[in-house]
């Protein structure tokens, strides 16, 4: 029998004054009570109860002990009580990671509506490209874009990502416009090398096939905005999300290529560090989110 339960056996017995009716009420046998009481009397040094035909008595030291337990017992209840409340209610500090493109973009925004509308919920936001082990760096909530990877982690279905593929009207002047998917491999393809296989861009054809197109350029980022970028000064060919596009396409920077051909879009997930026990703030952020990326949600941003 651990420590804990122990202290609550011993303190039942006293306020019961027996060793049968705490032991019945804890669901355990009297024989197992008794013995547990005399591991904690051998364990202090020191014996805590009078036993007689007529009942079970505390001792000096026995009704001292008593006493303390009592406090311990209190600040115990008060603890589990505090950390029920926590669990339940929508408060406190939420902490969160994503992408610098997704984030600054995306993200900010609807972190600061958030705030406005939970007040008692204080934001401390992260963004960073690296992989980001949660339960290390203490994050309750991270975006994460693509399909998962089996883990013991939580995770929600948040939205889709959707891609296109786009370039300026300089560059497709200068180089022609790709009619089809293998003309690809033929132009200066700008390549974001954040995503597995950036080497080869993935394209559903009108008539449903799935085609892989090894491409090459002259240049290459692991940042979406620096690709974007060089897709706005003419370099080439770039495939990006229609969020960090949206603006530049809007402005008449960019046009879309292929436009009867499809990229894959990528699945949005909310991932936490647990399935089980989910905090109250990490739930109502994630039906936030999932309220916020429904739909053509990239046209807001």
């Amino acid at each position: 029998m651990d420590r804990i339960t122990g202290v609550q056996l011993f303190m039942r017995v006293v306020e019961m004054g027996s060793f049968s009716k705490a032991a019945l009420e804890l669901g355990i046998t009297q024989p197992t009570a008794t013995k547990a009481v005399a591991a904690m009397e051998a364990h202090l040094g020191a014996r805590l109860l009078h036993r007689s035909t007529r009942g079970v008595t505390p001792s000096e030291v026995g009704a001292a002990y008593y006493e303390k337990c009592k406090v311990i017992a209190r600040e115990m209840d008060e603890a589990s009580n505090l950390a029920t409340l926590m669990q339940s209610q929508v408060g406190g500090r939420l902490r969160i990671s994503s992408s610098v493109a997704f984030g600054r973009r995306v993200l900010v925004p609807i972190v600061l509506r958030y705030m406005r509308e939970h007040p008692e919920v204080q934001i401390d936001f992260s963004l960073d490209d690296r992989y980001v082990n949660l339960v290390e760096q203490g994050v309750d909530l991270a975006v994460r874009m693509g399909r998962l990877a089996d883990s013991m982690l939580g995770a929600r279905f948040i939205g889709t990502n959707p891609w296109l593929l786009v370039a300026s009207k300089a560059y497709l002047d200068a180089h022609g416009t790709p009619t089809a998917a293998a003309d690809l491999s033929a132009h200066n393809c700008l390549v974001y090398s954040s995503v597995q296989g950036d080497d080869r861009w993935s394209l559903k054809t009108p008539s449903g096939d799935e085609q892989s197109i090894a491409v090459k350029g002259t240049f290459r980022s692991n940042n979406l905005s620096a690709v974007l970028a060089a897709a706005n000064e003419g370099m080439g060919l770039a495939a990006l999300p229609q969020y960090v596009a949206r603006e530049s396409m809007a402005s008449g920077k960019l046009q879309a290529v292929l436009v009867n051909h499809s990229l894959p879009s990528q699945e949005m997930h909310a991932v936490f560090p647990s399935p089980k026990l989910v905090p109250a703030k990490v739930l109502s952020f994630i039906e936030y989110l999932q309220q916020a990326l429904g739909g053509k949600w990239w046209l807001n941003f």
